[in-house]
């Protein structure tokens, strides 16, 4: 239950300090007086956005407090993530700030917290009912979020289950499509590859061998030359012709004439052992510049061959690279590239199993979903069925149409809230058919509805004593969710919203004085426009009070008997 709230420098209110009590707590004021300030003070609380623009002129920040009683299953449920003092005496402070420069802060029993953590806290004390939440009756999600309510916790399970298994069929849908996409282009490009392989591997190219072929096509190319001077310097060593006299014969007999005075002087000695060293080198020299000569044709082949082997190779190291080492390398690639084609059927068909798989696990989670659904339905129709009773709508049929859809992340189920207001009238989406007035009725008697059906549960499990997993927030609130409605009707929403009120705590913003006199306590807005800048006040009304403002909400003057007297049955009544 909310025991207090705090508001401080929101939008008109400098400050207010709410004491509510259990029951029926009504809020009232003129229009634009504020009291929707106060409603997004507890959205605030709940982990709402902070709007630009919201800290009063001149104030450096917003600060919104509440203090709540906090169940004992909430406490033994949040354990450690509660202050030790929450988990203690039973109560729990929740904070929100909100600077000018739009910076915001919360704080859940004087720690700093994130706002995710005051919204996942917050939501387990208090619901909020806005001036247009009934409008989510009109959507195909909240629909069947209202039906899933309506399922127990374990619906919640079952629907993370068929969420985490549409987010599998999803992924496992997007890699079929690229594997059915690589299969499509499979044949061209494995057929480019191995094309490029085989030239590769015919050539057998190395850097050596390149190389190698490179320095034989030059030798090659100066062939002439090259013979000629091996040719020319081998004649000047050993001349074919007996007339010419070349180097080694002048060597030879300058071994000869040293060895002519030799064992006479052992430095004239030495210097014969050189010169004949000298001989036989170039003697040996000799028979390389010959062997050279007549080798060279046989050591690099034909230019023509030497050329046709570097064409081919050249052609293919410009094709790839420009280097020896990129084509070794593209080669590489491309053998990678045609076995993970190749492996391409095999995993396609994998990719196509463990879809199918996917899609029946998918399946099988929409079904549960669908089973507990169909057995709901009925009973959420029948249930809104006796509120819509009491809210002046005894006539009207209300049904929880289920049609089967593709499988999403919620299952396989479309859920459309049907209505026919008056007797004799087909039943139609409720989007198309309900009034505004029906519309807020419909919202109300869900959630009667929905609270009865844990009352239920609590008294079965004993006094005072209510499921964590099935339990909804004690305290409610409910932002206008009167508007449309008036007369009787007013009156008939007032007694649903005093019925919540024994179950839970039930805090109204209204502008029907037949719901206003229902309230077992009464918080007035004032607007004081003469203030710079204006400002708006809540005070606590009592009796005297409750009848004036009662008089106010019904239009009637200062000293008009009449709207007095129907102040006062109107409180009499309740």
């Amino acid at each position: 239950m909310l025991v207090e709230l705090t508001v401080e420098n929101l939008l008109l209110i400098e400050h207010a300090q709410l004491r509510l009590a259990p029951g029926l707590n009504i809020l009232t004021g003129e229009t634009g007086a504020g009291k929707t300030v106060l409603a997004h003070a507890l959205d605030l609380l709940l982990g709402g956005r902070a709007r630009t623009g919201i800290v009063r002129p001149r104030a450096p920040e917003v600060y919104v407090e509440g203090i709540f009683e906090l169940p004992e299953h909430l406490r033994e449920e949040l354990g450690e993530r509660l202050p030790a003092r929450a988990r203690e005496e039973g109560e729990i402070v929740l904070a929100r700030r909100v600077g000018a420069d739009g910076r915001t802060r919360a704080y859940i029993g004087g720690r700093s917290a994130t706002v995710a953590e005051l919204r996942d806290v917050a939501m387990r004390l208090i619901s909020f009912y806005g001036q247009h939440e009934h409008h989510r009756l009109t959507l195909a999600g909240g629909q069947l979020a209202i039906l899933d309510a309506r399922c127990g916790p374990e619906q919640a399970a079952r629907l993370r289950a068929c969420a985490a298994a549409h987010d599998e069929t999803v992924r496992l849908r997007g890699e079929l499509a690229q594997r059915e996409e690589l299969a499509r282009a499979r044949d061209l490009e494995l057929e480019l590859l191995r094309h490029e392989l085989a030239e590769i591997d015919a050539a057998a190219i190395e850097e050596a061998e390149y190389e190698r072929l490179r320095g034989a096509r030059e030798r090659l190319r100066r062939l002439d030359a090259l013979c000629g001077a091996a040719a020319g310097a081998h004649r000047a060593l050993a001349p074919e012709a007996a007339e010419e006299l070349g180097a080694l014969a002048l060597l030879g007999a300058g071994v000869a004439s040293l060895e002519s005075a030799g064992g006479v002087d052992e430095r004239l000695d030495g210097l014969c052992e050189r010169l004949r060293g000298v001989s036989v080198e170039a003697e040996d020299l000799a028979g390389e510049l010959r062997d050279y000569a007549e080798g060279l044709i046989e050591q690099d082949g034909s230019l023509e061959e030497v050329e046709e082997r570097l064409a081919a190779c050249e052609r293919l190291v410009r094709k790839h690279g420009g280097t020896i080492a990129a084509l070794l390398e593209h080669a590489a690639r491309a053998r990678e590239r045609a076995a993970a084609l190749e492996s391409a059927e095999h995993e396609l068909a994998r990719a196509q199993s463990e879809l199918a798989a996917a899609q029946a696990e998918l399946q099988a989670h929409a079904g549960e979903l669908r089973e507990v659904r169909e057995r709901e339905a009925p009973r959420l129709a029948r249930a809104v069925r006796e509120q819509l009773a009491a809210l002046a709508m005894a006539e009207a049929d209300f049904e929880v149409a289920l049609s089967a859809m593709e499988p999403g992340p919620s299952g396989a189920d479309a859920v459309e809230l049907m209505i026919a207001p008056n007797r004799g009238v087909p039943a139609g989406p409720l989007r198309e058919i309900a009034s505004g007035g029906e519309l807020s009725r419909v919202m109300l008697a869900v959630i009667v509805a929905g609270a009865g059906e844990d009352a239920k549960a609590a008294g079965s499990r004993g006094r005072g004593r209510r499921d964590p997993r099935t339990d909804v927030p004690a305290t409610v609130v409910f932002d206008e969710i009167d508007a449309g409605i008036g007369g009787h009707t007013a009156r008939a929403v007032g007694e649903r919203l005093r019925a919540l009120a024994r179950e839970r705590q039930v805090i109204c913003i209204t502008h029907l004085p037949q719901i206003a006199s229902l309230g077992e306590r009464h918080f007035a807005v004032v607007k004081d426009a003469a203030a710079d800048p204006a400002r708006a006040t809540v005070a606590e009304l009592h009796e005297p009070e409750v009848v004036s403002e009662l008089v106010r909400m019904l239009g009637g003057e200062e000293g008009d008997g009449g709207a007095l007297r129907h102040a006062r049955e109107l409180r009499r009544a309740a």
